[in-house]
């Protein structure tokens, strides 16, 4: 009898994760007019019994592939102990979700376009609605630039010094999106050109900083990747119409400065 409770209340919390999922896609595209579409996503990796007796691991769409081509499983080796497919691997071993992309060597599994690409990307609020009913765990995938807000993103400990740092100042911000690994600054709208001269006066700027402008996308709350939940570290406002939006030249300096003074001086790219 527990274990069908269990089981039930497991099922409530997803069906109503999926509804937040969806629900907060048509929100980004119809009330503040963002372009989404979904990741790629994640999935567990299908277990495959090798000809030699072994039991290994390759994702689901990768056993899918090799059944159309009539091959078998490619991380089969001659010898030794069961090896573990790329995307195993990654997921940090037996059993984890991986990317559900074709690629064995995706370094931000589940947190891409893929199909649609991202070009596909709209405010539609019957097409958003359609996807999310086909592919309801799929995290939601904002095109960055344009109409839409660009962002900059850097490591987790040197987002929070920066948070640190800008508060102090009495910097208004707007939402910052936050993973495991990295967090990201929602800011205005720039240019390549705009951001260029903004970064050229800089003594140097550490690779660690990312910048996401025309062309580029993010994934925002509620999604899952392959490092973790994405959450909002600060939310947009409840009721607002459209969320605020700082300039980039208004914490760009924080930004660096921070990226700098983490571990390694800033040079190491997490995912």
């Amino acid at each position: 009898m527990r274990e069908i409770l269990g089981r039930r209340r497991r099922l409530r919390f997803r069906r109503k994760a999926r509804a937040a999922r969806q629900d907060a896609a048509v929100t980004f595209a119809v009330e503040w007019d963002w372009p989404v579409l979904p990741g790629v996503g994640l999935e567990e990796p299908a277990p495959t019994t090798k000809s030699s007796g072994r039991t290994g691991l390759k994702t689901k769409s990768g056993a899918r592939r090799a059944e159309r081509s009539g091959g078998g499983d490619a991380t089969e080796r001659s010898g030794g102990a069961p090896e573990l497919s790329g995307n195993a691997e990654r997921s940090g071993g037996e059993g984890g979700p991986v990317c559900a992309c074709p690629d064995p060597g995706c370094v931000v599994p589940g947190a891409h376009p893929f199909d649609p690409g991202l070009l596909a990307a709209t405010t539609d609020e019957r097409m958003i609605r359609w996807w999310w009913t086909r592919r309801p765990d799929a995290p939601i995938v904002l095109a960055t630039g344009g109409r839409a807000p660009c962002a900059v993103s850097l490591p987790a400990l040197a987002g929070a010094r920066a948070l640190r740092a800008l508060d102090g100042m009495g910097m208004r911000l707007g939402p910052v999106v936050a993973t495991p690994t990295r967090w990201s600054i929602l800011v205005a709208p720039y240019d390549l050109e705009r951001l260029g001269e903004l970064l050229y006066a800089k003594d140097s700027v550490p690779s660690s900083l990312r910048f996401h402008g025309e062309g580029g996308y993010l994934l925002v709350p509620p999604s899952t990747a392959g490092t973790g939940q994405v959450r909002w570290e600060r939310a947009p406002l409840t009721g607002s119409a459209r969320p605020w939006l700082p300039d980039v030249e208004a914490v760009v300096d924080a930004l660096v400065e921070a990226s700098t003074a983490a571990p390694g001086g800033g040079s190491r790219l997490a995912y």
